[in-house]
């Protein structure tokens, strides 16, 4: 099995986790400028984009992305992720030299805009409406300053996942892998949109108050994929940072 990564640039290495709302192309609007500073690597999970939906046996996204490392002999670097990605960064945290956590969840109790939506895309799905759930994420997770390019982009991604998760026979087995946000020790860089939903605004002001180095910054024009809505304000916002 081989998970889909593209590797750019030179310098310290910056890993780029992105959200299961999108795939690994969702930071095309990053990705030049970032690779002129760093070496910077992106990854496919499992599902999406030009990764197949398969596995031998059990498998963990955190471990995909690790052995992807590995192969490629970075020992550490800078994990940034975007929402589901801040779930892997968080479980890949002993590699990290930084941690940027765009919308991120967290274990607070799910709110019910969040059951809402999950809700939603399950009846459209298992209606066979897959282009019905796809417009919803692109609804859902963009807020309004993303414009229609970046609209047909995110349902396009969807639909590709949705398409080989749905074919897939059998279903891989996918388990999660624990983190301890009390061993976080490197600075952390969080990021929270105005008009993300409410569940992910709480998320992200209790991951800033429980993580031991971590500045939190709002962006009031932001929904849930600030990355995908104003590309180059977050591309300066991530090379200012870093």
């Amino acid at each position: 099995m081989t998970i889909w990564y593209e590797s750019a640039g030179e310098g310290e290495p910056v890993v780029l986790l992105p959200s299961t709302a999108a795939d690994a192309g969702m930071w095309d609007g990053q990705w030049d400028a970032l690779a002129t500073r760093f070496r910077v690597i992106r990854v496919d999970y499992r599902g999406f984009g030009r990764t197949p939906y398969e596995a031998d046996g059990p498998y963990s996204d955190d471990g995909d992305v690790a052995e992807v490392l590995a192969g490629l002999g970075v020992e550490a670097a800078t994990l940034v992720g975007s929402s589901y990605g801040c779930t892997v960064a968080l479980r890949l945290a002993r590699l990290a030299t930084r941690l940027v956590l765009m919308n991120p969840g967290s274990e607070l109790p799910k709110t019910g805009d969040v059951r809402a939506f999950g809700a939603e895309e399950d009846r459209l799905l298992e209606a066979g409406d897959v282009e019905g759930a796809a417009e919803l994420n692109a609804r859902t997770w963009l807020g309004p300053a993303a414009d229609e390019a970046a609209r047909r982009r995110v349902a396009a991604m969807q639909r590709h996942a949705f398409g080989m998760q749905l074919a897939a026979d059998p279903e891989p087995v996918q388990v999660a892998t624990a983190y301890d946000l009390d061993a976080v020790r490197v600075p952390v860089l969080i990021v929270a949109g105005a008009h993300d939903l409410p569940y992910y605004r709480e998320s992200a002001r209790h991951l800033a108050g429980r993580l031991a180095d971590a500045e939190l910054v709002e962006l009031e024009w932001a929904g849930h994929l600030p990355a995908l809505e104003r590309p180059e304000e977050v591309t300066r916002l991530l090379l200012d940072y870093l």
